[in-house]
This record gives C-alpha cells, structure tokens and sequence, in this order.
C-alpha cells in the first residue's frame, strides 16, 4: 500500500517549517510575506506527490468544516430537487459542500436531522421544514449559527428566511380564472398550518371576496398514500359537479388531481379549468399544457446562498436578520383558458 504523504513529508523534502507549508496551503502566503518563488515551490511539488489535505484536522483547527447542511420536505419533489440542485452548484463554486435530507413534513424526523447536523459541525444550515421545530431553530439561531429558511417561515421564528409571495400568486392565478368567465373556483390544498400554505389560500381567499364569490376549499391530509389522496380528490370533484376550474396549492397535488380528473374522464379545459403552483416538465408536457404559478426557483437558490454566507463570512451578520419576498410568475398555458365549441 502506497504511504500516505503528510505535511511534515512535504516540509522535510522541501526543507521548509510545516509552518510555512500550512501557511501556503491556506491561502495565507502573502499575508505572512512568504516568497511567491516559495509558495511555488510548495504548490508544485504538493500537486506532483497527490497531497491531500486531511479535513478532520483541518476543520479541527479553523472551526469550519466547509459543509453546509440542506434539509428540505421531500428531496424527490421536483421544486426541492431543482432548488437542492441549484444551491449545490451555487455552494461548490464558492467552496462549501452540501449534506441534505428530507423531512417528510415529520417534526420528529426534523429534529434528529438537526441533531446530526450539528454532530457533523456543519457550518450552516438552509432548512425548509414542517411545523413543531420553531424551539431549535431559534435555539441554533441564538447560538450564532448561520440560519437560512426558505420556501416557508416557522412562526415566532426570527431568522434568515428566502420565501415566495405565495398570496400574490394564488391571487393573480384566481384573478386569471375569473377573467376567462369561471365562477365555481375551488382549491385543493394540504391540511397545513405552514406559513406558504395559508398564504396561498390567503391570496385565493380574497380574490373571490372581491367579487362576492362562495370560496370552496378541500385540504388533504399529506402524511396519506398517493392512491388515497387521488381518491379524495376524485369525491370532492363528484361531490361538487358544478365546479368548473381548480387550483391545486402545491405541484404534487396538481398531479394527483390531473390523475382524479382524468379517472372521471373530464376533459381540460372543456370540463375543468386547471392552475398549479409550482412548473415542472409534467405540467409543461401534460396535453394539454397545465397553467402554473412558478416560483422563481435560479433567484431564490443564489439569494439562499448567498444570504448564508455572508452571515458565514462576517459574525456580525449572525446577530442580523434578512428576509427576502421573491415574486412568483403566473405561467398562463392552455388548461385555464375558457373552452370554446
């Protein structure tokens, strides 16, 4: 087996200090006025021997491990996937790494993925999570830990937070409905007290009280099978036949849903107007192509990170809160347009 090189083998080849090696290696030639012809000589010769740093050492003697630790609802979601994706990439070009998990929407889970990633001493923590955790959140936060939420804020949490307007965009989106002549509009939502889920009924909400219009909400229990949210869906549209246009308050549901309709043999939009929150390739794809409200998803990944390591780069912006408000856009496809024989 080929023996490992450590510093000291580098320090002992070049005659140098295992000082001056770790000083080079840090970044910190400059700073400490060592020679660049040194510093070169350092670098050239680690680089031809394969020198890997060891980062348990390293983390040990900085305080920083270079991890950041993202736990989000559910990784297989296409949202979270695509924003894990983006914050992943985002964090590699600046040096950190990633650790993520998902939840499930499960505060007991929630908790013991917190838990472990303050074993692992992770340097940050961007964190979507369900509702029960707002007590170690602060915790960490009064710790001086660098804390991001997104996508949903934890009530008499005082935190980091990159979010949606979800109100604003459920309320465009039933705006659009009620311009194109629907008047039945029901929403299909979770049976959530989250801060995104209430906003979104918010901005449903008062689009039809401006226009004096009955509200018809069904929530879904999410901790269901698949199979058993499609069937209530499917008894909530039998049980309301003179529905004529949805909004589905999450992308997941607006699957489920397209799947209840489509059991029903109801076509879109001759028989139901539809609208999702959330875009995915299903909804761009779907025949035809489903009108979403879509979360600007790049903006909100760059504003997640780069909000985490300012408060990473400068204690002082520990002790700061910033909460960004991002604009969602209302994709309009052919699923909410008005049927004409």
């Amino acid at each position: 087996m080929k023996k490992k090189i450590l510093i000291h083998d580098i320090a002992k080849h070049l005659d140098v200090s295992i000082a001056t090696v770790s000083l080079v290696l840090n970044g910190k030639a400059k700073e400490m006025r060592i020679s660049d012809t040194l510093a070169d000589r350092v670098q050239q010769y680690t680089a031809s021997v394969g020198y890997k740093p060891n980062q348990l050492a390293k983390s040990l003697r900085t305080g920083k491990t270079n991890v950041i630790g993202l736990m989000v609802e559910d990784i297989a979601n296409p949202f979270f996937a695509t924003v894990a994706r983006l914050i992943e990439k985002k964090a590699l070009a600046r040096g950190y790494h990633i650790i993520y998990c998902s939840t499930n929407n499960d505060p007991a889970k929630a908790q013991g993925l917190l838990t472990m990633f303050q074993e692992r001493h992770v340097d940050g923590y961007i964190l979507a999570l369900p509702e029960g955790v707002g007590s170690e959140v602060s915790s960490l936060v009064r710790s001086g830990k660098p804390v991001v939420l997104f996508d949903r804020m934890l009530p008499d949490v005082s935190a980091n937070a990159v979010v949606v307007d979800g109100a604003t965009g459920m309320y465009e989106a039933t705006q659009h409905l009620l311009t194109q002549g629907f008047k039945n509009i029901a929403l299909v939502s979770l049976q959530s007290e989250q801060q995104q889920m209430l906003a979104r009924r918010q901005g449903y909400l008062q689009a039809l009280q401006e226009q004096n219009l009955p509200a018809l909400v069904h929530t879904v229990d999410y901790t269901q099978e698949p199979e058993q949210v499609v069937s209530q869906i499917q008894a909530f549209f039998q049980a309301n036949p003179s529905c004529n246009a949805v909004l589905f308050a999450t992308n997941y549901l607006g699957v489920h849903g397209l799947e209840a309709l489509n059991r029903l043999g109801r076509s879109i939009p001759k028989h139901m107007a539809v609208v999702s929150f959330d875009d995915s390739n299903l909804s761009r794809l779907y025949s035809p192509p489903i009108t979403v409200v879509a979360q600007p998803i790049e903006a909100m990944a760059e504003n997640i990170i780069v909000t985490l390591l300012t408060a990473l780069g400068d204690p002082l912006k520990s002790t700061s809160v910033t909460q960004l408000l991002l604009t969602p856009h209302l994709l309009i496809r052919e699923s909410s347009i008005r049927f004409k024989p």
